[in-house]
């Protein structure tokens, strides 16, 4: 496993656990917003971020995302 799937891994377990989400609803929320995604491109940033700091980013980026939808 290399160091960007390792933290897409943790990154997605933290997030579900912080949610209180199962692995279904976690996969339909990636499905829609990239979220394994996102942490692959951010893992230059986030690599130096504690996993606190990049769940933050990451709740920052879908409600974002989620903004622009109702906008359009």
């Amino acid at each position: 496993m290399n160091s960007k799937t390792f933290m897409q891994a943790e990154i997605a377990n933290a997030f579900m656990k912080k949610h209180k989400l199962p692995i279904q609803k976690f996969l339909a929320l990636d499905k829609k917003h990239n979220i394994l995604e996102f942490i692959e491109k951010g893992y230059e940033p986030f690599h130096l971020m504690g996993n606190k700091g990049i769940l933050n980013e990451l709740n920052f980026y879908i409600t974002k995302k989620c903004r622009k939808k109702l906008q359009s």
